[in-house]
């Protein structure tokens, strides 16, 4: 189930937290730009996705139980 809004939540995460991985990047000498990061950006949401669901899966398989 990957709908392009979940998509926009996993991309608002990974920005609100993209200034502190960019200074920890600039501290190790490693010259990072939004062209440098869009293949990792668009691995975290597969990544995310799948955490996602695998979250879900866990959720429902819990409701069952109950």
């Amino acid at each position: 189930m990957n709908t392009p809004d979940k998509s926009m939540e996993f991309m608002q995460i990974a920005m609100k937290y993209f200034p502190q991985a960019k200074e920890q990047l600039d501290k190790a000498g490693v010259e990072l730009s939004f062209d440098v990061i869009q293949p990792f950006m668009e691995l975290f949401t597969k990544v995310m996705q799948e955490a996602y669901e695998l979250g879900r899966e866990e959720a429902l398989k819990e409701v069952k139980q109950d």
